[in-house]
Parts: C-alpha cells; structure tokens; sequence
C-alpha cells in the first residue's frame, strides 16, 4: 500500500516554520539578519531528548522527506522508502526531523524570499553559501527544537556533506554521521558538470540577470537544461539502458523519417527538465550548485582529510553504490582511509546497484538492510 493509511508510512505531516531574529553571520562574511527554516518532524522525542535524527537535503531536495500533506497526496516525501514505523530510519525509535536549507526554495529563506532592506525579492544579491553556514543554522534550528546533540546526522550526496560539516563543527553535539553516496570535495568533471548546468540557466533571456521575478517571468529554457544536465550524471548507463534502451517515443527509423524520431530518454529528460522548472527557484539552483562547488572538508586543515576527521568524536557509517560515477565509491573510500587513519570508529559498505548516483533515494535491499542495521546500533544509545 503506498498511502497515508500505510501501517508503515508516518501519515499526513504538517510542515512548520521556524523564524528567527539574530542574525546569521555566514562565511562570505555577510550577516543574514532575519531569516525563515522550513522543517517537518516524524516521531516523537523522547524525555532526555536524545533520539533525534537530523537528515540533510540534497541538492534539489526540500523538507518533505517522508509522509504525505493531504489524503489526495499521490508521492510520498523523496526519502519515504527509509523513515516511517519499521524502516531503516524507524519513527517508532527516533525523533527524525528534515528541514529545507536555507537558500533553499521550499520555505526557507532564499533568493525568492523578499529582501526586508529592499522589500523586494533578494534575487541574485542573495549572500552566497557554504555547508557550514547550512550546519550553523541547523545548529539553531537544533536549539529552538530543545535537542542538545544528535543522534545521528544523516545525508545523501551533498546532504553527506553537511552530515560531515557537522562532524568537524559541532563535535560534542552529534553521535553518529552517515554519509551516503558524497565525497570531500567535487571532482573537477563534477565542477564541469554544474558550470555546463549554470551557463544554461545564465543564457537564458529570461534569466534577466537574476531580477526575473520581478518581471514576472521565470527562465524556464535554462532550467530544464540545467535539470536534464544533472539529470544524466545521476543515472548509470547500466540504468538508462535498461529504462530506455534505444525505444522510440514517436515516429520511426526508416529511412526519410528520421527527422521526426524522437527516443523514449529524449522525452524522458524533456519531461523531467519541464517538471523542475515549474518547482525549483533559478537562483537558489545556482546558489547551491555553487555551495556544492566550493565545498572541500579539508581545506581549513592544510588540505589533510586526516587532521580534519582528528576533530570529530562521533562513530560514522559510509555507503557508496557501485555505479555511481558522480560520487564514486573511490571518493567514500578516501573517506574511510582517512577516518581510520584518524583513529576514528567507521564503518563502509559498497552496494552493488545499476541505478547510478540516484540509488541512495531508493529502497535497494543491501541498502536498506546496512542503514537498518546501523540505526539499530544508534538507537542502542537513546
């Protein structure tokens, strides 16, 4: 059954707001002065407070990680397959709370929220980001919720960024950190990647410098390029081949028709490039994109992942998946090289799966059979 019914599901979930007067001070040297967090929470915290699960968004992501906001829902929160009563992240243990980052655009303050200097939206004047300035807020959101450390900090891709961000900036405040399908910094293909996917979204006419809401328009061209871009390196070629193949959606191959073929991944990647530019903010996709790229754990540490991980004080699991070549399971056993020679307690599992980088969203038995059996141990200690 896949609805709020579900035994196994955590049923109809109200997002709230969480606002806050102090200012942000962030990295780029800017002060955030006011700014909103979007968070829901699945499960109940228990009385020392200490079963609570942080679990960080991806880049595209948002709050909605697990349930359903109306009976009429058809899908699920995006990590629904691993929280809720008898999964890998069990409700009936933990206290789960996801929330949406700032910068995001999904609630949280961002590019799309209004500037109170201006009293129009930020747009591009928004301040750039990096994972700590994700983690800090975070860190207050953890504040205003009453919980004192973490259980676990939980994130794939770049959500196993800020999982490790955590690690190194609050160490006395997270107990365990899963890292799933990330890396310590981006490879300079995946550099290449998210500049090709920026350029899309700066070319397009209606991008208008940033400024575009207020003309009322969205460049919609640029990012459903910059979505069918990303799109590609999250899935193997094992997965599109098996999805797709060669089929056609339209017309045929003989000859003098070619022109009016169109392949089944042609209309797959339209739809899913369409889809996106009606949900997702432009500039929040070059914010981040850019939080992505400038994200390197070990450069405060003379560029020395193992002086890095030396801060951290918290057990750590780390799951990469065999055909993912965005984040590959080269750069999770760097990770794991480095927190052993850290002497830090680590645990690694490599799953075998055709579906690429976006594996890590997807209920995989191994996978969902490690991350089960890991959240045993960390609830263990609640």
């Amino acid at each position: 059954m896949n609805s709020p019914a579900d035994s196994h599901s955590v049923g109809i979930v109200t997002p709230q707001v969480a606002h806050f007067d102090t200012p942000l001070h962030l990295a780029c040297g800017h002060d955030l002065p006011t700014y909103d967090l979007v968070y829901e929470t699945y499960g109940e915290l228990n009385d020392k407070h200490s079963n609570a699960i942080l679990v960080c968004h991806a880049l595209s992501g948002h709050a909605h990680a697990a349930g359903y906001h109306s009976v009429d829902d058809k899908k699920p929160g995006w990590w629904d397959e691993c929280i809720g009563p008898g999964k890998p992240i069990d409700t009936n243990n933990f206290f789960v709370v996801s929330l949406n980052n700032l910068g995001g655009c999904h609630g949280s303050t961002g590019p799309s929220s209004v500037n109170p200097a201006t009293g129009k939206p930020w747009g591009p004047d928004f301040p750039p980001l990096r994972a700590r300035d994700w983690v800090n807020s975070q860190a207050r959101l953890a504040d205003y919720l009453g919980i004192d450390c973490w259980a676990a900090v939980i994130g794939g891709s770049l959500g196993g960024m800020q999982a490790m961000r955590w690690a190194l900036e609050y160490p006395q405040r997270i107990r365990h950190c899963i890292v799933i399908a990330a890396a310590m910094k981006l490879s300079a293909q995946n550099l290449a990647f998210n500049e090709v996917a920026r350029q899309a979204i700066l070319s397009d006419p209606e991008y208008a410098g940033g400024h575009y809401q207020e003309r009322n328009t969205i460049p919609a061209q640029g990012l459903a390029l910059a979505r069918m871009v990303g799109h590609i390196t999250y899935l193997s070629d094992n997965a599109m081949a098996s999805k797709f193949g060669r089929d056609l959606h339209s017309g045929s191959l003989e000859q003098g028709d070619e022109g009016s073929a169109e392949f089944q991944v042609q209309s797959y990647l339209r739809y899913q490039g369409s889809q996106f530019s009606g949900s997702f903010d432009a500039n929040t996709y070059i914010l981040m994109t850019r939080a992505l790229d400038y994200f390197d754990l070990a450069r405060e540490y003379n560029d020395d992942p193992v002086a890095a991980f030396g801060h951290t004080l918290c057990s750590f699991l780390v799951i990469s998946f065999s055909t993912d070549w965005r984040f590959s399971p080269q750069r999770s056993r760097e990770i794991v090289d480095a927190l052993i020679a850290a002497g830090r307690p680590v645990s690694y599992a490599e799953i075998e799966a055709d579906e690429g980088h976006d594996a890590f969203l997807l209920p995989i038995p191994r996978y969902v059979n490690v991350l089960s059996a890991y959240m045993l141990r960390v609830g263990a200690h609640c």
